[in-house]
């Protein structure tokens, strides 16, 4: 007959091995099943001054063509270059990131500005509006169909819809003159 010690130092041994199964659990749904489909929450630097998801790459990327089909009523070829801003009303990173949006919508030459956002065109004139940020045109897309896996995310592309540069999250400093830069080059 086992001793209340060994009953008490078996039961503390089992809630302890029912513990540490919970734990590996929770970790492994949070790291493999919930992070595909994950919002921005924590954000990590990257090379060219942006934050990004660390589980997701971009499917955008310089010098490959832009999905025109989804945007081919931008009139790119209006303009030699184009700056996408793919934001959601929801994303509190695109809010925070109004201030520098202000800013390139002043220091925009010969670069038109559009915002791409999954809500309804009305709606994301009235979060522009809200934040004080001046674009060319407002447009409803579902950003996934274009390759921006989050947002903010800041595409500048040239008449042809072919990609030049893209920024993923909310920017650094660093990240903010890398597109101030690309936009004063010819």
């Amino acid at each position: 007959m086992p001793s209340n010690t060994s009953r008490t130092v078996e039961l503390v041994a089992n809630i302890a091995i029912v513990v540490v199964a919970l734990l590996f659990a929770t970790a492994f749904v949070k790291n493999y099943v919930l992070s595909k489909h994950a919002v921005d929450t924590n954000p990590i630097a990257t090379p060219n001054g942006a934050t990004s998801p660390p589980a997701r790459e971009s499917l955008i990327s310089p010098g490959s063509k832009l999905s025109m089909s989804n945007i081919s009523d931008l009139k790119l070829a209006s303009s030699n270059r184009t700056l996408i801003l793919a934001l959601s009303n929801t994303c509190h990173f695109c809010t925070e990131s109004a201030p520098f949006y202000k800013r390139v919508a002043q220091m925009r030459p010969n670069t038109r500005l559009i915002a791409v956002l999954p809500q309804s065109v009305r709606d994301g004139q009235r979060y522009l509006a809200k934040l004080g940020v001046s674009v060319d045109e407002v447009t409803q897309l579902n950003l996934d169909k274009i390759g921006v896996l989050g947002t903010p995310t800041i595409v500048l592309i040239d008449n042809d819809g072919v990609i030049r540069q893209s920024w993923v999250g909310k920017l650094s400093p660093d990240g903010e003159r890398s597109v101030l830069n690309a936009l004063q080059e010819r």
